[in-house]
């Protein structure tokens, strides 16, 4: 019969082998409406702009007073059914194609650092969400909670960390040592929904009062990126733990890989992360036996570690 350290063992070397074969562009798990300017996203694919892109959205949120963080072509809302005002002013973006990539191939809106004389930039006008008539996301499937997994909750739950529901996005708070969270029916299934839980429970487990946890000393700047890989590692050893994946999501390799191009200094950062990780994971069978805290309801904006 394995043990716990030999399925986590198994499961970080999957996923280590899935982001050497390459992985697929990670998605948010839960559907985004874009209502908050934090995590500019695409209306057509979901997915959130990187680097630059990002902070051109922001800016341009702020100063034209946007409330939402949803953009897209003018061809993408009319697609959808939706129409830009006239006289609406569009904000510029840029995206990376590799020279001589094949039209398969997708664009990105970061090079990770890559040699750019290797790209050359395409750019794009978008459009906010505040910016057009006639669109409504009211259509997107809401998860039903009979499709809820009682003991991965029961799991969850049992670890004490203060959970608020009803946010736009997910993240851990580590000045309210709280995470916020999405409705469940915001989710597109309920395994998403435990695997995104478990991976902010496993950010609250380096807090200090609890198994205090710090990369900076020896990955400085890079510090984030190995925290997330330890929290994405933890959600894919609980999710095994659970039975509710025996092999890593495919999302979970993805999300990763996102995080490792800017580790390729060091290759064995993903091994002390896998470390870290099963501290975590360990951490949360140490406390099933300890009562539950309550979810409090009460949505707020900010974001600590997502």
């Amino acid at each position: 019969m394995s043990t716990r350290q030999d399925i986590y063992t198994r499961v970080t070397a999957e996923i280590v082998a899935a982001i050497e074969a390459g992985t697929g562009d990670w998605h948010m798990p839960w559907h985004h409406d874009g209502s908050a300017i934090t995590r500019p996203a695409n209306v057509t694919s979901g997915k959130a702009y990187r680097g630059i892109n990002t902070l051109a959205l922001w800016i341009a949120a702020q100063a034209h007073g946007f409330g939402s963080g949803l953009w897209g072509t003018y061809r993408q809302w009319n697609m959808l059914g939706a129409q830009v005002r006239k006289g609406e002013h569009a904000t510029a973006i840029v995206f990376w194609k590799k020279i001589g990539q094949t039209k398969d191939e997708p664009e990105t809106d970061a090079s990770d650092g890559e040699d750019r004389r290797r790209f050359f930039a395409r750019g794009y006008a978008v459009f906010n969400r505040s910016q057009v008539d006639g669109y409504d996301p009211s259509e997107q499937p809401v998860l039903p909670e009979s499709e809820r997994i009682a003991h991965a909750d029961a799991f969850l739950a049992a670890l004490n960390i203060p959970v608020t529901f009803g946010s736009e996005a997910a993240y851990y708070r580590i000045a309210a040592d709280r995470i916020f969270m999405p409705d469940f029916g915001a989710f597109h299934n309920a395994a998403g929904y435990v695997a995104t839980l478990a991976h902010e429970c496993a950010h609250a487990t380096g807090a200090k009062h609890r198994l205090d946890r710090d990369f900076g000393a020896r990955f400085s700047r890079d510090a984030l990126a190995v925290e997330e890989i330890t929290a994405e590692l933890t959600a894919a050893l609980v999710l095994a733990d659970l039975g509710l994946a025996h092999h890593p999501r495919a999302d979970h390799a993805a999300y990763l890989a996102s995080w490792l191009t800017v580790l390729k200094s060091d290759t064995r950062a993903i091994f002390t992360a896998a470390s870290k990780a099963q501290a975590a994971a360990d951490w949360m069978h140490a406390q099933q036996s300890k009562p539950e805290i309550g979810a409090s309801v009460s949505p707020e904006r900010d974001v600590e570690l997502a």
